[in-house]
């Protein structure tokens, strides 16, 4: 007999999810994920559950899954992270109501019925994929999880966005060709391989200098000459916009644009796979990749951008270089800095929302999407069971999450989730005065180092980085 729940869960799979997290332990959509042979990873808390959701989403570039079998309002911290990182899951409930609470952070709050599971599933993996992407809560009333269903044919996957307009087009090649210092600003739906190669090649063709969202970073390659810095991460990216006579927003979310704005006489230019909410000077909306194909030949005669070389490179050095004055940010750039010499290629860093991490993390070299996973949530416990479900994602790639003391310790108890999975995380700590985590992480059977200075964290980091050992490691820079 297929059940509602079986219908639930097939639709995730042939969506692309490819695990479910959960903190329960008995559910009938747990047993119909072992039915389908779909992974299921147990955490301690919901928070940490949609957490792991949420990138798993991102990363996979497919619906992440959570399964809540108590109160939804547990699960709240976890869901508004997910709103605002604009990270795709579906967050499935079942028996307590939706709290009202949960509709203002979700896109959409469905309910199942017996004969209805695999539309709404359908809908529910459509609309957490659609631009602008987001959770979506799904409730399936106790007594019908293991009800009789019958499997319907769906579409869990969204259509492909229609084909930019050319009138949008030809007006925006016309922006474009009457500036002449035209600035990049790369926002986190520039996901894609595709649109990382297409953005190095507009880049380039400008030339145009660029900044670059903290959840885009290694959509352009941050070594690369035109990519200027972090937005939001320094005071003196202010120059550079100043200066701009065009602003070029691709892939741009509002939740990214800064709180003060663009200057008000600045024209704004927005290539992205959804309207903006703000009317900008001129838009078009598409697949990245192919409205920036559809715009090279639109610009094969126009004169390259008349940018001051000298004054760029003075500027990238400026914004990447290490913070002055505030000894707290100091010690997390030298942090940061020294975990990126000795972590390989490919290696992908995780951060928590905190004021010095937020500073350091523009010492993070990514070269290419998703190698840099940054927290959009105050006091969450963010960086842990991020870079879990990352490591989980790339199994192949080493992961390290910088992180603080009172930050870690509001996931403490997911440390017994790293060491119950295996996982060769390494989590960076930082000593904000709040006492150690070291014993719980020994507590939980992770190695627990203390690595004061410099000299003694790049040797711990390059021989655990090397051993893919996980491990949790202190420092004080």
């Amino acid at each position: 007999m297929t059940t509602v729940a079986d219908v639930v869960v097939d639709g995730l799979a042939r969506a692309g999810t490819p695990r479910l997290f959960t903190a329960a332990r008995d559910n009938a959509l747990l047993e119909a994920a072992g039915r389908r042979a779909l992974a299921i990873v147990h955490t301690r808390t919901e928070t940490a559950a949609c957490v792991m959701g949420a990138v798993t989403g991102r990363l996979a570039d497919a619906p992440g899954a959570v399964v809540i079998a108590g109160d939804p309002a547990a699960a709240r911290d976890g869901v508004t992270s997910a709103w605002l990182a604009r990270c795709p899951v579906v967050v499935v409930s079942t028996g307590v109501a939706v709290p009202e609470s949960l509709h203002t952070v979700t896109k959409a709050v469905l309910s199942i019925g017996r004969e209805s599971a695999g539309h709404w599933i359908a809908h529910a993996c459509q609309l957490a994929m659609k631009e602008p992407r987001g959770p979506v809560h799904l409730q399936i009333p106790d007594e019908i999880g293991g009800a009789a269903a019958l499997p319907v044919a769906t579409t869990c996957r969204p259509a492909p966005l229609p084909s930019p307009e050319p009138e949008a087009l030809d007006a925006a090649a016309r922006l474009i060709a009457a500036a002449t210092r035209p600035l990049l600003v790369v926002g986190l739906q520039c996901r894609s391989e595709d649109d990382a190669a297409w953005l190095r090649a507009f880049a380039e063709a400008l030339p145009a200098p660029a900044l670059v969202t903290p959840n885009a970073k290694g959509a352009l390659p941050d070594p690369h000459p035109l990519v200027i810095g972090t937005l939001g991460t320094s005071s003196r990216e202010a120059d550079l916009v100043a200066e701009a006579d065009l602003i070029v927003a691709i892939g741009l979310d509002p939740l990214e644009a800064p709180r003060s704005g663009w200057p008000a006489t600045t024209p704004i230019l927005h290539l992205a796979a959804a309207s903006p909410e703000t009317p900008p000077t001129a838009s078009v909306v598409g697949e990245i990749g192919l409205v920036l194909e559809e715009l090279a030949p639109r610009l094969r005669e126009r004169r390259a951008a008349d940018w001051d070389v000298a004054r760029l490179h003075a500027l990238k050095q400026a914004l990447g270089s290490a913070p002055s004055g505030d000894e707290p940010e100091v010690s997390a750039y030298r942090v940061v800095e020294l975990a990126r010499a000795v972590a390989p290629a490919g290696t992908v860093a995780v951060f928590d929302l905190d004021r010095a991490l937020s500073a350091a993390m523009r010492a993070w070299q990514a070269v290419a999407p998703g190698e840099c996973v940054a927290s959009v949530s105050r006091g969450i416990g963010f960086a842990l069971p991020a870079a879990m479900a990352a490591q989980l994602a790339r199994p192949d790639r080493p992961t390290i999450g910088f992180t603080t003391r009172r930050l870690l310790a509001a996931a403490a108890d997911e440390l017994d989730t790293v060491a119950a999975l295996g996982l060769p995380i390494i989590m960076v700590v930082l000593d904000d005065g709040m006492p150690s985590v070291l014993t719980r992480a020994r507590s939980a059977g992770l190695a627990a180092i203390d690595a004061d200075g410099a000299t003694a964290l790049e040797a711990t980091l390059g021989r655990l980085v090397g051993r893919r050992q996980g491990a949790v490691v202190e420092t004080q820079v």
